[in-house]
């Protein structure tokens, strides 16, 4: 009966410490993640929602510039065109 309760005792330690282990676990990642928050927020880093953003705008811009460079050569090749025609 005696060593029973020896290993209950030695179980509910074991428990405790892990539960202390986790909390300090916690409290690290915690202080960690701070630092790193307040360190990032010196430097001068776009976030990835900033950086999805533009990205994304240079994709529309990029298209647009395609999308009007094709315009101007058929108006420029419609406009040679009508040049040649009068010349004849």
């Amino acid at each position: 009966m005696k060593e029973n309760r020896v290993f209950d005792d030695l179980t509910r330690l074991m428990a405790d410490a892990g539960e202390v282990a986790h909390g300090m676990r916690r409290e690290a990642e915690t202080a960690l993640r701070t630092q790193l928050e307040r360190l990032l927020s010196t430097m001068n880093i776009v976030t990835r929602e900033e950086f999805e953003a533009v990205k994304e705008m240079a994709a529309k811009a990029r298209a647009e510039n395609e999308r009007l460079s094709a315009r101007l050569a058929a108006l420029e090749a419609e406009l040679t065109g009508k040049a040649a025609g009068l010349e004849d």
